[in-house]
């Protein structure tokens, strides 16, 4: 079968917000092209393998964002309703730099796109004990390392990203063992098997996009947590009534300060919140929304353009 790709120019700062745009106009999955995600080669970090310069030097000068539609008679409609998103998320957020916005699209075989991005994503570790390993590549792991095989798929969270990251950093220092877990927004499930490996009772790992549950379950399965985990799709507002000690959203700003005071109805009296997927320039918003709804904001963390945050249900 063949598939368009269509390629949309942005920047870090954009890469989430185009991602989403292109997911809600109907793409299949998205791939982000971005230098920074690349550890430079001459300023090791962590347990990333050996980086070819080459490959830096291959990737392009902006942030691309790929994405693969169906070639039916809806595209063109649906093309044009990516473009009003677009444009409306650079009217709404002025202050967020989208980058050009230019749109590319070429035809593809299939075979030609679902192996591409492979190439990029090598193990490394996140936090101290932590370690996120592709499912096709090998890893020498020590006796102290918890190993998240992952095949992200067509979901969102691969861990490369900073708030993927920062979340399975705050993760760690968050659960002990015995806590129950709910991943808002699962994406791959990789904070849903990081909580389990960390010793989690139980995790509650929803999201509403049918195919990130997919993906999630499936690297659930690859992980043998199904005793543990439970995937499930939906609006966690509306669709269980679960507690939590620990939850997690790793999603974007606005969803953040809409759920910060429906959240409590999830969360136990002095449970913890982790939340990632914000922009610098949305900090002051989250933390307002997060005090508003009575959380005592623990600690800020940044790297780069993002930024996460834990804090405490008031008691």
């Amino acid at each position: 079968m063949d598939w368009i790709e269509l390629t949309v120019h942005t920047t870090t700062q954009g890469a989430e917000v185009v991602s989403d745009a292109l997911m809600l106009s109907g793409a299949t999955g998205t791939m982000v092209e971005d230098r920074a995600d690349i550890p430079d080669p001459d300023k090791p970090n962590g347990y990333w393998e050996i980086i070819d310069p080459k490959l830096i030097e291959s990737l392009p000068e902006d942030v691309q964002v790929h994405a693969w539609f169906e070639p039916d008679a809806t595209f063109q409609e649906r093309l044009q309703a990516l473009r009003s998103q677009l444009d409306m998320n650079r009217r709404l957020a002025p202050e967020v730099d989208l980058g050009t916005l230019a749109i590319d699209t070429v035809n593809v075989k299939d075979e030609d796109w679902s192996e591409v991005w492979k190439q990029f994503y090598k193990p490394f570790r996140a936090g101290r004990s932590l370690v996120v390993k592709p499912t096709w590549e090998p890893y020498d792991a020590k006796p102290s390392d918890r190993v998240i095989e992952i095949d992200p798929g067509m979901a969102f969270g691969s861990g490369t990203h900073e708030t993927t990251g920062m979340c399975l950093e705050l993760l760690e220092e968050a659960v002990h063992g015995g806590e129950r877990v709910i991943d808002v927004g699962t994406g791959s499930g990789i904070l849903a098997i990081g909580a389990a490996l960390l010793g989690a009772r139980d995790v509650l790992a929803i999201d509403i996009d049918p195919t990130a549950v997919k993906v999630a379950r499936e690297n659930v399965a690859h992980n043998h947590l199904e005793q543990t985990i439970t995937t499930l799709e939906g609006n966690l507002l509306e669709k269980v009534d679960a507690q939590c000690e620990v939850c997690v959203a790793n999603i974007i700003a606005d969803v953040i300060c809409m759920f910060a005071a429906p959240l409590n109805d999830h969360i136990v009296p002095g449970g913890l919140f982790i939340c990632s997927g914000i922009i610098k320039e949305r900090e002051q918003d989250v933390t307002g929304a997060l005090l508003a709804a009575g959380y005592a904001i623990l600690e800020i963390r940044r790297k780069g353009e993002w930024v996460a945050m834990i804090s405490r249900r008031h008691d």
